[in-house]
């Protein structure tokens, strides 16, 4: 999350017409935009793990208006997946039909207001805990903790190191699949551990991050120790996609994965850390194949080992390399 990670893949089922717009390639489908569209991008550049096949169409809006005007004149058979910076993300080698957006610089402003920052999706954790720090902001430290987007801790509710969103937030917009903006409080999104119920075509595009008053010097003393406990019992040098599984209930998925035999356990390029065994990497030349399958292996063990059901915590989108064109998938979270 992370990134997490930040993620949320809008489905606007729409027949499948023969002819017709629906027949008509993609690029010549699409509204005008202020920002920009790039076809067939590879995303593998993108995302943490750096696997993944290409987007079909791959826009990064200029700003929130650019992005309710470009969702409101979209066709709504196209499918649209929202993406960060892609560090709790698996894109699966088939590459993702449809339309992918990135939030880029249009959405990584910050500011200060009062005992409060307001914060773009696009903004990195880290930042906004930064920003926090220097204004005297307690209360967001935990943020310099995870890597990803304030998009996607919104959508997971991403937490660590004793605190999550939920604790801070005060309130986020969003737009939705028709182009409309919304701003809502915090209570109106239900978060809960590593979910938000908010509308599932629902993009966030900024939130307002609650702190309170506290010494500089302190709040940087305590982003020092959560970047040091980081560095220390993570594999943040590798190519990673961050903790894998969600802990279950009363249990920690990292003792489960460990008690199962899986620290060290390889399929292909793909391996759980020596370090972190509810972090998978790639050690060089993987396909998303590969640590999809890893991970898959990880919860049979962990199922055999202890009765216990792991739940994905890494978003995993996209086709399988050779699937049927158009066929896409995202699974948040959901147990394969």
């Amino acid at each position: 999350m992370t990134d997490a990670a930040l993620t949320q893949t809008i489905r606007h089922a729409a027949a499948d017409g023969e002819g017709g717009a629906a027949a008509l390639p993609l690029a010549g489908r699409l509204p005008a935009v202020r920002g920009r569209i790039s076809h067939g991008a590879m995303l593998d550049r993108v995302t943490w793990f750096r696997v993944g096949g290409p987007a079909e169409a791959l826009f990064k809006p200029a700003g929130v208006q650019d992005l309710a005007d470009f969702l409101a004149a979209l066709p709504g058979d196209v499918p649209v997946t929202v993406i960060g910076v892609g560090s709790n993300l698996l894109v699966r080698d088939g590459g993702v039909a449809g339309v992918v957006v990135r939030l880029g610089r249009g959405f990584v402003d910050m500011e200060v207001d009062g005992t409060e920052v307001i914060a773009g999706a696009g903004a990195l954790d880290v930042n906004v805990a930064e920003i926090a720090q220097r204004a005297g902001l307690a209360g967001l430290e935990f943020l310099s903790g995870i890597p990803g987007t304030i998009g996607g801790a919104l959508r997971m509710n991403a937490g660590a190191y004793g605190a999550e969103i939920a604790d801070v937030l005060v309130s986020a917009t969003a737009v939705d699949r028709a182009g409309r903006i919304h701003e809502v409080p915090a209570g109106a999104l239900g978060l809960g551990y590593r979910h938000a119920a908010a509308p599932a075509d629902w993009i966030f595009t900024g939130a307002r991050l609650r702190g309170r008053p506290g010494d500089p010097a302190a709040i940087r003393a305590r982003m020092d120790e959560i970047r040091a406990q980081r560095e220390e019992s993570q594999p943040v040098r590798s190519r990673t996609g961050g903790s894998t599984f969600r802990n279950p209930e009363g249990a920690r998925a990292w003792e489960l994965i460990d008690r199962a035999g899986c620290r060290g356990l390889k399929i292909g390029a793909a391996q759980v850390s020596d370090r972190h065994c509810n972090f998978l990497i790639n050690t060089g030349g993987a396909t998303a194949a590969e640590i999809e399958a890893l991970g898959e292996e990880v919860r049979a063990r962990v199922r055999a080992a202890s009765g216990i059901e792991l739940t994905w915590e890494i978003r995993r989108i996209g086709r399988p390399a050779g699937a049927v064109p158009g066929a896409t998938t995202d699974e948040s979270g959901s147990k394969a």
